[in-house]
């Protein structure tokens, strides 16, 4: 997967380790060959987009904005803040937060949803967290 990762924040990010964890997860999506975008914005930022594209008023976690066609899977644009706050009411790592939206992020990119079916949430979230526990074990998170 080719990746361009774009950080507006104020928060250092792992990008060695992102680039690493999103290659998996193209090999396991099978989208290797796509380009993919993450950008990385602060919170005043993140609420606009959010209250622009969902009209939510507030910072999330992950936006996805699918790509055009042919290799562009799309856009991820994550908020650093909202996934430190997450990571610790999940009580695990900032990296382990940020790997498991950055999956989630790619699968709306490929056109799973969760928000409009519970059976399309299931399906989505099995793949995510199997994903998941996959990659966890190979980078040791």
């Amino acid at each position: 997967m080719e990746i361009c990762l774009i950080n507006q924040s104020k928060i250092k990010m792992p990008r060695k380790w992102m680039s690493l964890w999103l290659e998996q997860v193209g090999q396991n999506l099978k989208t290797s060959d796509s380009q993919l975008t993450v950008v990385f914005l602060d919170t005043a930022k993140a609420k606009k987009l959010n209250q622009q594209f969902r009209k939510k008023n507030y910072a999330t976690d992950v936006l996805s904005f699918q790509g055009d066609e042919g290799r562009n899977l799309g856009e991820l644009v994550l908020c650093p803040q909202v996934l430190k706050k997450q990571a610790k009411e999940h009580k695990h790592s900032f990296e382990a937060e940020l790997g498991y939206m950055l999956i989630h992020g790619v699968l709306h990119l490929l056109g799973y949803e969760h928000e409009k079916s519970k059976k399309e949430a299931q399906k989505m979230f099995k793949i995510q967290d199997q994903l998941f526990d996959r990659l966890c074990s190979k980078f040791e998170i």
